[in-house]
């Protein structure tokens, strides 16, 4: 089955151009699929509609979340069309098979308050302080995801004319504007900041950690729950915290939702409404506290 996957997940890469990140997701489902029919004693043809129903039920007794299971549903269905249409199998086991109902689960958001206290953190004394800074900076005016972020080239960063050239799902570019604070930010990290910490001249990375190397999700989000920490922000933090942060503030203060949709490189407006449920929620708030009759 491992040369199967292989030839879909080529597939993926050359037919439909998908990111590196969603073919190496496929690829693990797909190979964690494969490794259950191997302890279910099933093969490819034998494989049915009950089959599928077993694994859903197995990553249920996992305590897997919701998500999860329709993110591995998903690619299941992806695969077995895939087989269906190369003819190696007749029939599709997957198909009407209904993916598991997603709680919709407000995103956690910083208040402007603590947005404050979190980019006020990093020493700027410092070639990393500068560097943090920077990245806290950037990612708070941008809204960009994290990976988005680590990624950027210097070349990618226009401050002239104030904006940043990133590359997000499904290898899609998109421009985004800076605002001052991060320009200027981002100004004197490559000034004072970048230059002592880059070890070989070839390297095009904007943010390099100390080794002088492209710094990576995982170096970024311990950099980013140390300054929470020292920040005393007691609200759960993930590495999209800023971005959802970014989005809410935005609308907030007036922001159109089609703007946000595009700086969030959102393809499909409606994720970018659950952003509109926080404003509503915060609205709810103020009404209750400021009304005389509420």
């Amino acid at each position: 089955m491992n040369n199967l996957i292989h030839e879909f997940i080529t597939y993926l890469s050359v037919e439909r151009g998908l990111a590196t990140n969603t073919l190496e997701s496929y690829g693990r489902d797909l190979r964690q699929y494969s490794q259950f029919l191997g302890e279910e004693e099933a093969d490819l043809d034998a494989v049915s509609r009950t089959t599928i129903i077993n694994y859903l039920r197995f990553l249920q007794k996992q305590g897997k979340a919701t998500a999860t299971i329709a993110r591995r549903l998903a690619a299941l269905k992806a695969f077995y069309q895939f087989l269906v249409r190369e003819k190696r199998i007749k029939t599709d086991p997957t198909a009407n098979l209904e993916s598991p109902k997603l709680e919709k689960r407000l995103p956690r958001v910083l208040s402007v308050a603590e947005v404050e206290r979190l980019l006020a953190q990093p020493d700027p004394s410092q070639p990393a302080g500068l560097r943090d800074r920077a990245m806290l900076e950037l990612l708070y005016a941008t809204g960009i995801r994290v990976s988005e972020l680590v990624s950027l080239n210097v070349p990618d960063v226009n401050l002239d004319t104030g904006y940043i050239r990133c590359t997000g799902k499904g290898s899609k570019e998109r421009i985004v504007p800076l605002g001052t604070l991060a320009i200027n930010s981002v100004r004197e990290y490559l000034d004072a900041g970048r230059p002592k910490l880059v070890k070989d001249r070839e390297e095009e990375a904007l943010f390099v950690n100390h080794h002088g190397h492209r710094l990576t999700r995982q170096g970024f989000w311990k950099i980013v729950k140390r300054y929470a920490d020292d920040a005393h922000i007691d609200k759960e933090i993930t590495p999209h915290t800023l971005r959802h942060s970014f989005a809410t503030h935005l609308l907030e203060n007036g922001a159109d939702l089609r703007s946000v949709q595009e700086m969030l490189g959102h393809a499909d407006i409606s994720t970018t409404q659950i952003y509109t449920h926080i404003t509503k929620g915060r609205l709810k708030e103020v009404y209750a506290r400021t009304h005389p009759r509420a």
